[in-house]
C-alpha cells in the first residue's frame, strides 16, 4: 500500500511556483488512474513516488515503510518501477541486456524474447538492437514497458504509457496491464488522459492546478470527465 500525507512540491528561483499542494493520497488498488488537465501536476507526483524528485514536504510511505528520504535507486529496490513518458535511450546497450538487467539474473534470449513479444515486437528484431536513436518513439515505448513487465515490481508507474503506440492496440496494452498484475501483483499507477484507460481502472484519481480535486471509483468519477458543461472542456480523450 502506498501513503502520500502532505505532499506538496514548490519550485523556487525567479519563477517559484506550487506544482503540488498539500496532497493526501492512499493507493491499494490493482489498476489506478491518474488524471486531469495539462500543467496540473500529474507526472510531477508520479516522479516524487518513485524518487526522482523530492517533495518540498509531507511524507511517502510504502507498506508501513517511510521511503521519502529514500533515492530513485533505493526505492526501486523496494519494489517501485517507473516508465518515463519519453523513454530515455541508452548508447552501448542491447535491447536484451536491458531486460536482462531488469530481471535481475542472466537469462535466456528465448525468454528475453517473450517479453517482447508481449509488447507487440517480433523478438528477433529488436533483441540485439542498441537502444539508441535508431528506434522510434513508439519502439522505445513499448521496449520500455517489456522491460518493467521483466522487472515485476509491486508498484508500477506509467506516465502516459499510451504515447506513440499507434500501430500497436490499445487492448494490447490494457492485456499487458494485466498480465503484470497477475504476474506480481501490487498496484499499477497510469498517468493518462485517454478514456480506454480510464475504464480499466478501480480506481480514478484527478488533479487540476496541484490539487486532488477529485477520487473514486471509475463509475463515480468518469461520468464527470466525459460530461461536456458550460464552461467545462473535457479531461479525457475518446479513440
Amino acid at each position: 500500500m502506498l501513503e502520500l500525507k502532505n505532499i506538496s512540491y514548490e519550485v523556487t528561483g525567479d519563477d517559484s511556483k506550487e506544482i503540488l499542494k498539500d496532497i493526501n493520497l492512499t493507493i491499494d488498488e490493482r489498476f489506478v488512474a491518474i488524471t486531469g488537465p495539462n500543467g496540473g501536476g500529474k507526472s510531477t507526483l508520479a516522479k516524487i513516488i518513485a524518487g526522482i524528485i523530492k517533495p518540498t514536504s509531507g511524507r511517502i510511505f510504502l507498506d508501513g515503510e517511510d521511503i521519502t528520504d529514500l533515492s530513485i535507486t533505493e526505492r526501486a529496490h523496494k519494489g517501485i518501477s517507473f516508465a518515463f513518458q519519453q523513454p530515455v535511450r541508452f548508447k552501448g546497450i542491447t535491447v536484451k541486456d536491458l531486460i536482462t538487467y531488469a530481471v535481475g539474473h542472466k537469462i535466456s534470449t528465448a525468454e528475453a524474447c517473450e517479453y517482447l513479444s508481449e509488447v507487440g515486437l517480433c523478438a528477433k528484431d529488436y533483441i540485439n538492437r542498441e537502444l539508441n536513436a535508431s528506434l522510434s518513439g513508439g519502439e522505445a515505448k513499448r521496449i520500455e514497458i517489456a522491460m518493467t513487465m521483466a522487472r515485476g515490481t509491486s508498484l508500477s508507474i506509467f506516465d502516459e504509457p499510451e504515447a506513440g503506440i499507434d500501430l500497436w492496440s490499445f487492448q494490447s496494452l490494457i492485456k499487458v496491464f494485466e498480465m503484470m498484475h497477475n504476474k506480481a501483483g501490487g498496484s499499477i499507477i497510469i498517468i493518462s488522459h485517454q478514456e480506454r484507460i480510464l475504464n480499466i481502472a478501480d480506481k480514478i484519481i484527478v488533479l487540476a492546478n496541484g490539487k486532488v480535486i477529485n477520487t473514486g471509483s471509475k463509475d463515480d468519477v468518469l461520468p464527470g470527465l466525459l460530461a461536456d458543461g458550460p464552461g467545462c472542456s473535457k479531461l479525457v480523450n475518446k479513440l
